[in-house]
């Protein structure tokens, strides 16, 4: 079986984070454009992929793969050359989950939620992210140490949560303290970033010409 990853993503979407991930890893994989702007994540060819009609997905080995934060927890595991998770028996593994699933389920929430001008929930309890204000401070806090969120060891966690503190502050949704900043320049220095960045300028700019 072809160890090839299929990705199915658009250059403007949740796509980017995975797509900065495919790079880390560096493992094969074929980009499918599915075209927003045309619908092309509702027809039935790509529904067959994902029913949710909604991108990224990766098919691995047969495998489909949606969602961002499982995406790159998977290729972290089925590639471990690339050294982007901790050992299962290292102490850090517990660490590492704790702040992948902290992102999906606190940070881009909050941020979305603080972009789209939504007020804020009479019973704080009842979001999973609480609060706003918890949030960040939280985030802030888990990246003062540095340079990376589990210390000296880049991981898919900093893909995941990189991708949704630069996204943050692009959008003003998240505010640019100085943390924030350096760790999303120190990202955005990275080889595989820059490659990836390249290649999806260069699939946006064909799907113009299309």
């Amino acid at each position: 079986m072809s160890d090839e990853i299929v990705f199915y993503s658009s250059p403007m979407s949740r796509g980017r984070m995975v797509h900065w991930m495919l790079e880390e890893v560096g493992a094969p994989y074929r980009f499918e454009v599915v075209n927003l702007e045309r619908g092309e994540q509702k027809k039935p060819d790509y529904l067959a992929v994902n029913p949710m009609g909604k991108v990224p997905a990766i098919v691995h080995r047969g495998t489909v793969v949606t969602e961002c934060g499982a995406i790159c927890t998977y290729l972290a595991d089925a590639f471990p050359a690339a050294r982007l998770a901790p050992p299962l028996d290292s102490p850090a593994r517990g660490t590492y989950y704790r702040w992948m699933f902290f992102a999906g389920c606190c940070v881009e929430p909050a941020v979305i939620d603080r972009m789209l001008s939504r007020p804020a929930a009479s019973r704080p309890g009842a979001l999973g992210y609480g609060c706003y204000e918890d949030t960040v401070a939280t985030l802030e806090k888990a990246l003062t140490p540095g340079p990376y969120i589990l210390g000296a060891h880049f991981s898919a966690a900093d893909v995941y949560v990189g991708s949704q503190v630069g996204f943050g502050m692009m959008m003003k949704a998240l505010e640019p303290r100085p943390v924030f900043q350096e760790y999303a320049n120190r990202l955005q220095e990275r080889a595989a970033y820059r490659r990836f960045m390249e290649k999806g300028e260069q699939i946006a700019a064909g799907m113009k010409k299309a």
